[in-house]
């Protein structure tokens, strides 16, 4: 293995618990993953010792938690590699960011007879906003179909992109079926027709590096939890011509520059963006979880996730009545299935019982799950401090589930 899983798991408090007296074994990372010890004491250390509302005070407590803050987008710049750190908007996660721009993006772009791409994997919190943004402003939403594997059809892609399309809004990495979407060749395609795109990170960031200006998509937007971050904390990043144009999201304070009772000047970037009291013990603690991602290395990370999902795929091939959802060539650590006719909450219940973690049900995609004709999935998603032992110990759970259900 690429580093000591070991010595990994000790960074971990929550792995060091056990459920229903057994040893947890935690495979619901693609719904959130665990908090290493720095993540929750660089909050700790906020909330005891800097504890102060930001840019607005002289004192010193607040000239601290201002400058930390700060640094923290800094941070996170560099992290995406994006061109300036006005660019980064801190968000509640990835929901909210796809919420400011489909409702700015539409007001601004947004009309009559217009349309909206995205596709037919995309998590409901990239699917609803566009929904609403479009009955409010009466425009269309066209959806990339994908085959019985969980992959885009780019033909059908190309054939979407018209006069009419206002902006492309999809997923990196699907949370139901694992599959990565090629979104350099997304984005090119669209910005051939001078088509915006928006990348729904929130299951890419974990797993694999991410440089938006390689990419050159005009938004990306993760969220915290789902890089051993806090929860309720994320990040949109927006091209500055974009951000630009955009009307403020919400009004309130930090956004403005003067107001009156006629008239309100708003706020610079990133600031525009940024109304009232920001989230500043938990961007703190998610800067923190991006040092500890940055520390493990993507490398690393993507060798050791990589051997654990070949290595649980041809242990759960291995047995009688399962069927996969999702099963692209190109995936990333999720793995989805149904075994033996069994109910997935049922499966996922026994396996809570012997202390196994796993997520069941749509995974809020209940598109996917219509397509594949099914009520949902049992998904096992690793994380870096999984190992081929908890693995073994998944199959073990899984013959008991089929004892118990015949």
């Amino acid at each position: 293995m690429p580093f000591n899983i070991e010595q990994l798991r000790r960074e971990f408090p929550a792995l060091q618990q056990e459920v229903n007296k057994r040893p947890l074994i935690y495979f619901d990372n693609a719904a959130t993953t665990q908090k290493p010890k720095a993540v929750i004491e660089r909050i700790l250390q906020y909330y005891s010792r800097e504890n102060s509302n930001i840019h607005r005070g002289a004192h010193y407590l607040s000239q601290m938690a201002t400058e930390a803050y700060e640094e923290a987008r800094k941070t996170v710049q560099m992290f995406l590699n994006s061109a300036f750190n006005h660019e980064i908007i801190f968000t509640r996660g990835t929901t909210e960011a796809i919420n400011l721009v489909a409702n700015s993006f539409g007001k601004k772009f947004l009309k009559n007879g217009d349309e909206v791409i995205i596709s037919a994997m995309e998590h409901h919190s990239n699917i609803v906003p566009w929904q609403m943004a479009c009955e409010n402003f009466r425009a269309n939403l066209r959806i990339i179909p994908m085959d019985n594997r969980g992959v885009l059809d780019l033909n059908a892609y190309e054939k979407l992109l018209n006069k009419k399309t206002k902006i492309v809004a999809i997923t990196h990495v699907s949370n139901a079926l694992g599959t990565i979407n090629p979104v350099k060749e997304i984005i090119d395609l669209a910005h051939k027709k001078n088509v915006p795109v928006l990348i729904d990170g929130a299951q890419a960031l974990s797993h694999m590096k991410v440089d938006v200006q390689e990419l050159d998509c005009d938004f990306y937007c993760f969220s915290g939890h789902k890089i051993y971050g806090p929860m309720g904390i994320g990040v949109l990043y927006g091209k500055e011509e974009w951000l630009n144009q955009l009307p403020p999201y919400q009004g309130g304070g930090e956004m403005i520059k003067e107001v009156t009772f006629e008239k309100t000047t708003y706020n610079e970037l990133p600031f525009k963006f940024e109304a009232g009291t920001p989230n500043v013990g938990d961007v703190l603690g998610m800067e923190a979880a991006i040092r500890f991602i940055s520390y493990l290395r993507y490398d690393e990370i993507a060798a050791h996730e990589n051997e654990l999902l070949d290595y649980g795929t041809k242990k759960l091939s291995a047995l009688d009545n399962m069927r996969f959802i999702g099963t692209a060539p190109d995936k990333t650590s999720v793995i989805s299935f149904l075994f033996n006719d069994i109910h997935p909450y049922d499966t996922g219940t026994i396996l809570d019982k012997l202390g196994i973690a796993v997520r069941t049900g749509h995974h809020c995609a209940q598109p996917v799950m219509d397509y594949f004709g099914v009520p949902g999935t049992v998904r096992v998603s690793f994380g870096v401090y999984n190992s081929k032992q908890e693995i073994d110990k998944l199959i073990e759970g899984l013959h008991t589930v089929r004892e118990m259900f015949g």
